[in-house]
């Protein structure tokens, strides 16, 4: 089927016009109405100079707004691009400049951060706010608001868009630095878990049969009402969310700001949400803590709308998923995926007869040894963990990563990421972590490199090395060994601060211990002891 996602939600839309799309705290958007505030916003950047093929960034929070802004890029075949709404103002300008990025929708809360992007990166046409900027500090820089831009804007008329269309998915990843993962839509739709859940076993080879499948989904009650407390800037939430969609779903945000768990269990119930996503243990586990709460307390939530929780990002412990199928009749899909290519394997749990969880890999994944072979079940090999099914084209920009981890092995292309695993005698994989040097806390990806980066620029540091340490709820919790010659000039506290002051609060290490000076090796590698 060669049509954009646009494409189809357009016709979804136009097959459910009255059927709810989005939840918001303080708003319902139907179909209609998504489909016209993006094809307004389309008709905006077209008048920019917005053209097929150029970048289009969301610096948002969930909400409708994030969707609206990635329907409208695709309306006119330009791309969209996630920024994370924690980066500070030059990491944003340097995420803005690496995509080429010519517009930036932005929610108003953060634009004191865009006052930096807006002066240094040259190629933005068109920025756009959403919302008011805080009452105190910084407004940003000027930028129309987005419901007095959409008020003077006809909605610009469907045209149909090919599968050729593409999405850039900014990540940490277990390469490097964030770079831009560039998805053809067509094959992006191959892998979207949450379409499994509508029923969705093979993929419809026509628009009209999309819009039929979206419709009888919609009408038998199997399209899910999903709620994404993954932020929307994030593989799993985004691409989930844009399932939901694409199969006549509901999409439900809680409020802005941080995890609020008994807000995120509040409106499940009152909004009927069956489906959670989630990433590990940083989110369930204070999900799991409020439940514990509230059923001490005599006031226990209402779980019955929960059917499914989706976790990607890092594995979810199993003492976890016991509490959660101790209290609800729900189906726990644990996933092994990366923005590069993927899902790997799954873990998939229905009761707590089905404990401890154990992760399968899909037909297309492969644990890909030394010299490139596949490693047996039961050999104790431990190799990478290879994908062949539909992945992206590549890293924006960047051929020489591009090459090392989309490989062609046996004559097959392989997204081969970095992640180790064996494969056990039963055909069970056993996910070992990352195979580079990037920390996964609670599904952030932090490079070490660019945390020591700026370490190295406070005066007093001679010397250091960022890490991730095991963390029961994070997964890996970043840390720091700095050198310093004289351990009494300065604080971890206040090399903490010196971080915070450049990079994202994730980003900062949460331990720092204090040496006069780092063992190297001749050629300037650490000596580490094992």
């Amino acid at each position: 089927m060669d049509v954009s996602i646009g494409t189809i939600w357009e016709a979804v839309c136009r097959a459910l016009p009255d059927a709810v799309a989005v939840t918001e705290p303080e708003r319902d958007t139907t179909y209609r109405e998504f489909d016209e505030r993006a094809a307004r916003l389309a008709a905006a950047l077209e008048e920019a100079g917005v053209r097929a093929g150029d970048t289009v960034a969301c610096y948002l929070y969930n909400g409708a707004t994030y969707l609206e802004t990635v329907f409208a890029a695709f309306k006119v075949g330009a791309v969209p691009v996630n920024a994370n709404y924690r980066y500070t103002g030059e990491e944003l300008t340097e995420l803005l400049t690496d995509a080429d990025a010519t517009a930036l929708v932005f929610s108003g809360a953060l634009a004191d951060r865009v006052t930096h992007a807006a002066g240094h990166v040259h190629t933005l046409k068109l920025l756009v706010r959403a919302g008011e900027p805080p009452a105190h500090g910084p407004a940003g820089p000027p930028a129309p608001e987005l419901e007095e831009l959409l008020a003077s804007y006809e909605p610009r008329p469907p045209r149909r868009r090919p599968g050729s269309d593409r999405l850039f998915m900014y990540t940490g990843g277990t390469t490097g630095k964030p770079k831009g993962v560039v998805w053809q839509l067509s094959d992006l739709l191959h892998c979207i878990p949450i379409l499994r859940q509508a029923g969705v076993t093979e993929l419809p080879r026509s628009l009209d049969e999309a819009v039929s499948t979206a419709v009888a989904a919609h009408r038998e009650r199997r399209a899910p009402t999903t709620m994404p407390v993954v932020p929307l800037m994030h593989a799993t939430g985004l691409f989930n969310t844009m399932g939901t969609l694409l199969v006549g779903g509901r999409a439900v945000t809680a409020r802005q700001g941080g995890l609020d768990p008994e807000h995120v269990w509040r409106t499940l119930a009152e909004r009927g949400v069956d489906t959670l996503l989630v990433a590990g243990n940083a989110v369930c586990r204070p999900l799991v803590d409020e439940l514990l709460r509230a059923e001490q307390a005599g006031k226990p939530y209402d779980l019955r709308p929960l059917k499914g929780i989706l976790s990607s990002g890092t594995a979810l412990d199993d003492r976890l998923k016991q509490a959660l199928h101790e209290r609800a009749d729900v189906t726990v899909l644990d996933a092994i995926a990366s923005s590069e290519g993927g899902l790997f394997a799954l873990a998939v749990t229905s009761s707590v007869a089905d404990l401890p969880a154990r992760f399968h890999p899909v037909p297309a994944a492969k644990v890909i040894g030394a010299d490139d072979r596949f490693v047996e079940p039961g050999s104790d090999e431990i190799g990478n963990l290879a994908y062949c099914g539909p992945m992206p084209l590549g890293y924006y920009k960047d051929t020489d990563k591009t090459a090392r981890t989309f490989r062609t092995v046996a004559g097959v292309r392989y997204a081969i990421p970095g992640d180790l695993a064996r494969i056990e005698a039963d055909g069970a994989i056993r996910f070992l972590g990352r195979g580079s040097g990037v920390i996964n806390t609670g599904g952030e990806k932090v490079h070490a490199q660019e945390v020591e980066n700026a370490l190295l620029t406070h005066p007093a540091v001679t010397d250091c090395a960022v890490v991730g340490v095991p963390d029961e709820t994070w997964g890996e919790r970043v840390a720091a060994v700095v050198a310093v010659p004289d351990t009494s000039t300065v604080t971890g506290a206040e090399l903490r601060d010196w971080v915070r002051r450049t990079l994202a609060g994730y980003k900062v290490p949460r331990s720092v211990v204090l040496t006069n000076t780092l063992p190297r090796t001749p050629t300037g590698k650490l000596e580490i002891a094992w």
